[in-house]
Formats: structure tokens, C-alpha cells, sequence
């Protein structure tokens, strides 16, 4: 019983986390948006097994990565609350991991929908 409880308690920590970055942080809403407009762009065009597995993949990759730049940003504000030099390269670094991926992400849909399309 006492595992059950703790698993639970893992699942509600879990969930609050999801909660607070999607109240808090605005690209990660955005990217939670479009990533649901890929879902339901995949289902309508009924694409193939691996092409959605990949489309899937790289949306949770990149709302990953939102998360754990998130995560980076609030370390460095409690390490240093004022900006510093390499807060701010800390920082810079860590959102140019998402922009990146994020452009990765959007090839992918690019190359798994063009045919589809057109």
C-alpha cells in the first residue's frame, strides 16, 4: 500500500510540474499547440505508421527540451538572481537547443506532409 501511495504521489508531483510549465511559460504553450495541430493534421491525412511515430517523437523531444530550459533558467536565477554575464550565455544557450530543435521539428513535418499535400 505504501508503494501505491508513493507511486501516486510521483504521478501527482509529475502532473504539477506539466501544470506550472504550461501556466508559466508561453512558448511552451505555443509549441503545445503546434504540436497538437501536427496530431490532428497526421490523422487526417492518415499518415504512415513511422511517419507519425517520428512526428511524435520529435514533439515530445522538443516540449522536453522547453521543459528542461525551463528548468536551466530557474537554476541560474537562484545561482544568480542578477544578471550576469554567463546567466545570460547560460540562458541564450539553452533557448537556442529549443529554437534549433524546433526548426528540426518543423523540417520534419515539411518532409513527412509535402507529399500528402501535394
Amino acid at each position: 500500500m505504501k508503494k501505491i501511495k508513493k507511486l501516486c504521489s510521483s504521478f501527482v508531483n509529475a502532473y504539477q510540474g506539466l501544470v506550472y510549465v504550461i501556466d508559466k511559460e508561453q512558448n511552451f504553450r505555443i509549441e503545445l499547440i503546434a504540436g497538437a495541430m501536427v496530431i490532428v493534421t497526421m490523422i487526417l491525412l492518415k499518415v504512415e505508421r513511422w511517419e507519425a511515430v517520428t512526428l511524435l517523437f520529435t514533439i515530445g523531444a522538443v516540449l522536453i527540451l522547453e521543459m528542461i530550459n525551463t528548468l536551466v533558467e530557474r537554476i541560474v536565477n537562484i545561482f544568480k538572481p542578477r544578471m550576469h554575464p554567463h546567466a545570460r550565455v547560460i540562458k541564450d544557450i539553452m533557448a537556442s537547443a529549443v529554437f534549433i530543435a524546433s526548426v528540426g521539428a518543423a523540417a520534419i513535418g515539411i518532409i513527412v506532409f509535402w507529399p500528402y499535400i501535394f
